[in-house]
């Protein structure tokens, strides 16, 4: 796997933690960027190399930091002290470290921490987990993963209403809803192959599920799912023609992500368009766009905050020959 770092950083109590490629904990002070506490989780859980390394987030949950570990034996989620990284308590399972992110959550009135596991593994196996975020208890298991061994999960589960959970992999079996009783038994609702998200999170809004679903870059459709009665109200491509170097291309959101913003979806395309768009039940309309640099694998999330907009650019810009780097744009009204 090349360098990474995979994982995003996680921001709070006047830290800052985040994970590296090869499974490197740390925590810094967020004012002076000293070290507090690093955590060699390789050596110590036995952490596999995988497929591209280490790249879930952990979860900040007031004074633990929630990691899918994937150890070696039987680690599968563990829990360290913020403070300190000292452990706190293992969930131990077979299932492996996924590429998916931990997610805080309510299930019957009980806080509970979603995992959706599974990376490299012969037979590949993998899967919801719900846990008790006091001790680690596993309070329910629900497989989820594609039989081909070259696979993983990616998207982060993603909390709906009535105890209800979504789930994607982009390989096989697509796009589920499991709902939860109160013993924290799954059933499956709704389900459908073609809702096959790779790695971006998908966004509620006002009832409605919106993502972009597509193993492929080519083919990748935008869509819209009424959750009330889980029908599909629309999926297709989002494409517009852009002059680039004197020639028209028709570009598209292909793999791209979405930000809930006021109401309206900021988007970040693979290759560095960002779009504003509007999108309801009846369909989906370009409001503004810019082309922020033309370059493949920008697969990461950005970041908004105090209206600032970070935006990672992964690879070699090809128009201006302009490397990986970190951009800032201001979107900040002014009168």
């Amino acid at each position: 796997y090349s360098n990474g770092p995979r994982a995003s950083p996680v921001v709070g109590n006047g830290r800052v933690f985040f994970q590296g490629v090869t499974a490197w904990l740390t925590c810094l002070d967020l004012e002076s960027g000293k070290l507090i506490w690093r955590r060699d989780l390789k050596t110590q859980f036995k952490v596999p190399d995988n497929f591209f390394g280490k790249g879930s987030n952990p979860l900040l949950w007031d004074d633990q930091l929630i990691v899918n570990v994937g150890g070696s034996e039987g680690v599968c989620v563990a829990s360290f002290n913020a403070s300190d990284g000292a452990v706190r308590w293992i969930a131990e399972d077979e299932w492996g470290a996924s590429y998916s992110s931990p997610v805080r959550s309510e299930i019957h009135g009980k806080e509970v921490c979603l995992v959706f596991t599974g990376g490299e593994s012969r037979p590949p196996t993998g899967g919801l987990l719900i846990i008790d975020p006091v001790n680690g208890n596993v309070l329910s298991r629900f497989p989820w993963r594609s039989t081909n061994y070259e696979s993983a999960n990616a998207v982060p589960p993603v909390p709906l209403p009535d105890n209800r959970v979504f789930l994607s992999e982009c390989y096989e079996k697509g796009g589920v809803i499991i709902e939860f009783d109160k013993a924290f038994n799954p059933e499956i609702v709704w389900n459908n192959p073609s809702i096959n998200l790779h790695w971006m999170t998908p966004v509620e809004n006002n009832g409605f599920l919106y993502g972009i679903s597509g193993r492929h870059q080519r083919g990748a459709e935008i869509f819209c799912m009424e959750l009330d009665t889980c029908e599909i109200q629309w999926k297709e491509r989002a494409h517009w023609l852009y002059e680039i170097g004197g020639t028209e291309r028709r570009l598209e959101l292909f793999r791209g992500s979405f930000v809930l913003i006021e109401g309206d979806f900021l988007s970040l395309s693979e290759f560095g368009s960002l779009v504003w768009l509007k999108m309801d039940e009846n369909g989906w309309k370009i409001i503004s766009k810019s082309q922020l640099f033309f370059a493949s694998g920008s697969w990461t999330l950005p970041s908004l905050s105090k209206g600032l907009l970070y935006v990672m650019q992964n690879e070699t810009d090809r128009l201006s020959g302009k490397g990986p780097r970190l951009l800032c744009f201001d979107l900040r009204h002014t009168e």
